[in-house]
């Protein structure tokens, strides 16, 4: 498939201009436009970074270049000079304005060759392309700081509403594993792994569709298959339909409750297949 995706990353980056210096007639490259596109308001150079996926000393340039012609301003905070923060000028506010203008007579030029069927098939696969895009930009990692505290006190929010639940009366999640998902560097998921009980499976309203739920779900088995455990087991609350399909189409199977949660109607568990290292000369007939 390798090929194919070449073809259409040069095909877009040809037909949007992303090759020309001057991208839209702005006199500046792609990247200084969407740097200058993504200062709505005053921002945080760590969280632009961040968000942008760019290298510091990139970042750095292209703001650089954006100050030499007045368009931003980048201030050191009196606090902590660590902390950058960058925003428009009054010349910028315009200039932006005008990338508005531009971009929006790209994209009328790319629909407009096009049939009203060719054009509602291009945006069409648009859409399925920049999800799946988006999909692949998710990362997951351990976290036991702010993000963590944060997905916690969104999944308790949500079950709330969803089925009023009182945190009160849940079993806490007391040390074990615990992953967050991000998505441009903000938290849009997690799962945590205690002994051989997943929980705290949750992923934001904004970010399902992604494959999420599903990766957090298959990195904690993978979690869970490396120290050794034979089967990860879980429960959840009747009302959560697409959880439970997350976990049937996952290949767990429901059991006999296996705990007292008061919030739960179901209860599931999935054998996993443990990697054996087994030492060179102990293999028996049978393996051999």
């Amino acid at each position: 498939m390798i090929p194919e995706v070449r073809s259409f990353n040069r095909t877009v980056t040809e037909r949007i201009g992303a090759l020309i210096d001057g991208y839209l007639g702005r006199g500046r490259p792609l990247g200084a436009s969407r740097v200058l596109w993504e200062l709505a308001a005053p921002t945080d150079v760590r969280a632009l970074r961040t968000r942008l996926g760019l290298d510091s000393g990139y970042l750095s340039r292209l703001l650089r270049g954006l100050e030499a012609e007045g368009l931003v301003r980048v201030e050191v905070d009196a606090r902590d000079r660590r902390v950058r923060t960058v925003r428009t000028t009054p010349a910028g506010v315009k200039e932006r304005a005008q990338l508005d203008e531009g971009s929006d007579a790209l994209a009328a030029a790319l629909l407009e060759p096009l049939s009203e069927r060719q054009r509602t098939q291009l945006v069409e696969a648009m859409g399925t392309v920049e999800r799946l895009l988006t999909a692949g930009l998710v990362e997951i990692a351990p976290d036991d700081g702010e993000a963590a505290a944060y997905c916690v006190a969104q999944y308790f929010a949500e079950l709330h509403d969803r089925f009023g639940l009182d945190p009160g009366h849940t079993r806490p999640h007391d040390g074990g594993l615990f992953l967050v998902a991000r998505l441009r560097g903000e938290p849009i998921g997690c799962g945590a792994l205690k002994g051989r009980d997943i929980k705290r499976m949750w992923v934001a309203r904004q970010a399902r569709g992604l494959g999420a739920g599903r990766r957090i779900l298959a990195e904690l088995e993978r979690q869970a298959r490396e120290r050794g455990i034979e089967a990860v087991r879980l429960e959840t609350n009747g009302s959560l339909t697409e959880a439970i399909a997350l976990y049937r189409a996952a290949g767990y199977v429901e059991v006999e409750p296996f705990n007292d949660e008061p919030y739960a109607h179901h209860w599931f568990e999935k054998r996993l297949q443990v990697d054996v290292d087994v030492e060179p000369g102990h293999l028996d007939e049978a393996e051999a």
